[in-house]
């Protein structure tokens, strides 16, 4: 007797392909929704492709793994702008070094100053009655009292006038500020004029400032006066000889570095309102309208 197949199996469980199939497209989706919502659109396009990828060969594990992966540095590099072509990348400016005046002459400019001044006084220079150095405060040149002023007077010597003049065609083009300086020797002074040495240097130093401005069209805003008396001797005041020699106006051209020291020329500062004052406790305000 022929033996009846048993009846197969009923597959109770295939309706979990329908469901993966579900999931897998719900999944896809939300892939690509959070992809269309991010700026970077680089990464967007990215998931697009893999999960376009995952849909054809049924390989979905590859669209979160090509979405997570970090980009290579060259990818970075595609990403960031390129500057365009001859710029260059800002480079924060040294606060050591103050920013220069347009014009203002460096030490070596003031060197060749030096130069011409000595080579057009020369004669000037040999008899003693003009010096000419160069420091680290700038291009001094210093006028003789003999040459320049009678004894215990402030009035500039006409005669003198071709010497300043040269020293002004020198030192005119010049942006940097000139300080002009009166020495005295250490004898006291005291005239009609005049009642110490420090009103006598100091009165020097205006007369030979007032000279370059008149005369010579030096720019006023450019000068400085000082007077030292006798306390910047550059000589020994035991000799007639030495207190001549500290009988002087120093012509003094401020290098940069010895500006870093001197007060510039800046507008003021507004001062702030004034809040008005507060009333009296004892006084009532006034009604709002």
């Amino acid at each position: 007797m022929r033996k009846k197949k048993p009846p197969e199996h009923a597959n109770h469980e295939r309706w979990l392909v329908s469901y993966a199939d579900f999931i897998t497209l719900l999944f896809a989706f939300f892939v690509v929704m959070f992809a269309t919502a991010q700026q970077d659109k680089s990464k967007a396009k990215l998931v697009a492709e893999s999960v376009r990828d995952a849909m054809e060969h049924g390989q979905l594990s590859n669209v979160w793994t090509n979405f997570t992966k970090p980009k290579k540095v060259s990818d970075k590099k595609a990403d960031s702008p390129e500057p365009p072509a001859g710029s260059h990348p800002s480079v924060a400016p040294d606060k050591k070094d103050p920013p220069k005046k347009p014009g203002m002459a460096t030490q070596a400019d003031l060197a060749k100053s030096m130069e011409a001044l000595n080579k057009g006084l020369a004669a000037e220079v040999k008899s003693g009655k003009v010096t000419v150095n160069l420091g680290q405060r700038g291009l001094v040149v210093s006028l003789r009292e003999a040459a320049f002023f009678a004894s215990g007077d402030d009035a500039v010597s006409a005669t003198s006038f071709p010497i300043i003049e040269k020293i002004a065609l020198v030192i005119g083009p010049l942006a940097n500020p000139l300080r002009l300086e009166g020495h005295t020797d250490a004898v006291p002074i005291h005239n009609s004029r005049f009642r110490n040495n420090w009103e006598l240097s100091t009165a020097r130093s205006i007369a030979m400032l007032e000279l370059l401005r008149q005369r010579y069209q030096y720019p006023s805003e450019r000068m400085s006066v000082a007077g030292f008396a006798e306390n910047a001797p550059v000589d020994t005041n035991a000799t007639e000889e030495g207190r001549g020699h500290n009988r002087r106006v120093d012509l003094v051209v401020l290098s940069a570095e010895a500006l870093n020291g001197e007060p510039s020329a800046s507008s003021p500062t507004a001062p702030p309102a004034a809040k008005p004052p507060a009333p009296p406790a004892n006084v009532a305000a006034p009604p709002k309208k």
